[in-house]
């Protein structure tokens, strides 16, 4: 057939159609991972960052409590309290949980490889959450460096150490103000209420240093509104994105 012969050149513009729309079909294809990866880092943008962990320290009377919670809910991430996940092994039975338990019923403080052993199994069982806030958590060199280790197994790190700072006699006269409400000795004596604040001083610095070495620390004022001290955490961690 001679190659100017219409309906030779109709079947050639018929193949070359097909092996267009087929190129543009695997292109599709290839491509559409991409399209629902950006999709989900716009989406998780929107509404926040897309994965942080948070070390979130403060000395008693700080607030810290209150601002987790916030800062929970404004970012959708999870707030890890150490007692609360030390509750949970014990409520749960775990070994764990029985070895922690009988710490306290004798009234010791429990080794580093048991609380570090508990955050271990929380990080496992949270692995698809969008973030954390750790409250009070590493709380010595050892814990930290652990800690770094537990989240490196899974593709994770702690991305900043915020430090809510107050002077000592505002802290002071905050948790004397709470003892008449909470009724807990240990918030009614003023004495009392200074050991516990030397006590975590001596633990938080070591811990600072370490994430000050990684360029990991921040430290806020945490005096005024809870508003004002919100944002300036807030600020932070924005700052990270």
């Amino acid at each position: 057939m001679s190659p100017n012969c219409p309906s030779e050149a109709i079947s050639v513009r018929f193949f070359w159609s097909i092996v267009t729309e087929i190129f543009y079909k695997i292109k599709e294809i290839v491509l559409f991972p991409q399209k629902i990866m950006y999709f989900c880092r716009v989406q998780s943008s929107q509404k926040g960052l897309v994965m942080i962990n948070i070390v979130l320290f403060g000395a008693p009377g700080c607030g810290k409590g209150t601002q987790a919670q916030r800062l929970k809910e404004h970012y959708g991430i999870d707030h890890v309290s150490t007692g609360e996940v030390i509750r949970d092994e014990i409520r749960r039975g775990t070994e764990l949980g029985r070895s922690m338990e009988q710490y306290i019923s004798e009234g010791k403080l429990a080794p580093d490889e048991i609380v570090i052993g508990m955050i271990a199994n929380y990080v496992a069982g949270h692995k698809e959450a969008k973030g954390c806030i750790f409250d009070g958590f590493p709380r010595t060199t050892v814990q930290a460096e652990e800690f770094d280790r537990i989240l490196a197994g899974h593709g994770l790190k702690v991305d900043i150490m915020v430090d809510i700072h107050v002077p000592e006699e505002e802290l002071v006269k905050r948790i004397l103000l709470r003892g008449k409400d909470s009724g807990r000795a240990d918030d009614a004596s003023e004495e009392v209420i200074r050991g516990r604040l030397d006590v975590y001083r001596k633990q938080t610095a070591v811990v600072a240093d370490y994430y000050a070495s990684q360029n990991k620390y921040a430290s806020v004022d945490g005096v005024g509104t809870m508003d004002e001290v919100f944002g300036r955490i807030a600020a932070v961690i924005d700052g990270l994105k």
